[in-house]
């Protein structure tokens, strides 16, 4: 006989020619020479070194193991302690009981999404990373979640975990903040055939996801397009003055035209507006014209006003002093005080009749 010793958090498997007999607990125990003994540690994974189905005939070795079966398209969590400890993939696993509390946590991978039994910590283990497909929804934005090409919902702002299987997952993000088109250097006639060049903006903000995704391909190739044909429809119908004089109307009128149709695309058109106005370069030489021309009639106009009223004041001061004597005599000082005031030196020759003429310069006549 031999004593054979299995110290505290081991256990002993005893095997005869290599077939499994018993197993022994912690103490001493006296076996036949013939007998061998494998000890396992508790606190670790039992790998047996027979095929395990054989050492599991056995109840009271059964009792002291716990034994995981993950089947295909699973994943095993292994928790130690509450800790986390391992992936198992596909396989069966036994586990010795008593030393360390174990805990598995199944995941059905030919399932999309993550349930609630999963741990987020886990989750972002880089253990688990390869089985995992991740998406991030920001905070403006809204997210359309396709599985093999069918809608399964909508996702709001948040990070989420999907399983990778054989299955296609895809999230199409729309953004929900309010964003601009433009419609830039469109050409265009006019009514009486005058090209062209407009730029017009329009302020938009998809408010249903459901139709800017699903009902409708390329929402925004389709918003622009309606723009362009709103712009044709209405300044077609107006000639170049009547277009220049109401620019304003042009932005109703698209505003109007774009409310139902946009609401189709899940679109809610916020405002827009003219940015520009480009006519071509021998149009701007004729519009100048046009212009001088208008600036010039404007003036001779202004030009004749003024000599007129001139005129009129000459004509009633001619009156008054026509009328007065003393008035003449005072227009008259006036217009020797202004020749004096050019002329810097007077030489006066002749007689005392000189005297008398000036007298009479500024003496009223009776």
């Amino acid at each position: 006989m031999k004593r054979i010793r299995v110290n505290a958090g081991k256990i002993g498997l005893v095997f005869k020619k290599g077939d499994y007999k018993r197993v022994i607990t912690t103490g001493t125990h006296w076996l036949t020479p013939f007998k061998k003994v494998a000890i396992y540690d508790l606190a670790k994974p039992f790998y047996p070194s027979i095929e395990l189905n054989v050492l599991l005939r056995d109840e009271e070795l059964a009792k002291h193991l716990t034994i995981v079966e993950v089947s295909d398209n699973e994943l095993a969590i292994q928790y130690e302690n509450s800790n986390f400890k391992a992936v198992l993939t596909p396989g069966r696993y036994a586990f010795w009981k008593g030393l360390v509390d174990y805990t598995f946590v199944k995941a059905d991978l030919s399932k999309v999404e993550i349930t609630g039994a999963i741990d987020l910590l886990a989750i972002k283990r880089k253990e688990l990373v390869p089985y995992v497909r991740v998406c991030k929804v920001d905070s403006f934005q809204n997210g359309v979640l396709f599985v093999d090409n069918k809608v399964e919902k909508i996702l709001g702002p948040g990070e989420y975990y999907f399983w990778k299987n054989a299955q296609d997952v895809t999230v199409s993000k729309v953004d929900l903040r309010q964003q601009q088109m433009e419609v830039s250097g469109q050409e265009i006639l006019t009514k009486d055939k005058a090209a062209l060049r407009i730029s017009f903006y329009t302020q938009y903000k998809v408010v249903d996801v459901t139709k800017a995704v699903i009902d409708n391909k390329d929402y925004e190739k389709q918003l622009y397009i309606l723009m362009q044909f709103a712009l044709r429809e209405y300044i077609g119908t107006l000639t170049l003055d009547e277009l220049l004089e109401n620019k304003e109307a042009i932005t109703k009128y698209v505003m109007d035209t774009l409310k139902d149709k946009a609401a189709a695309l899940g679109v809610e058109v916020k405002s827009c507006g003219v940015r520009d106005i480009i006519l071509p370069g021998d149009m701007k030489e004729i519009m100048n014209q046009v212009l001088i021309a208008q600036k010039q009639a404007q003036a001779n106009v202004i030009a004749r006003r003024e000599e007129t009223a001139s005129t009129r004041s000459l004509l009633n001061t001619a009156k008054l002093m026509e009328e007065n004597d003393m008035l003449f005599k005072l227009k008259e000082m006036e217009y020797v005080e202004k020749i004096a005031e050019k002329i810097g030196e007077i030489t006066v020759a002749g007689n005392g009749q000189i005297i008398d003429q000036l007298k009479g310069i500024f003496t009223p006549g009776k």
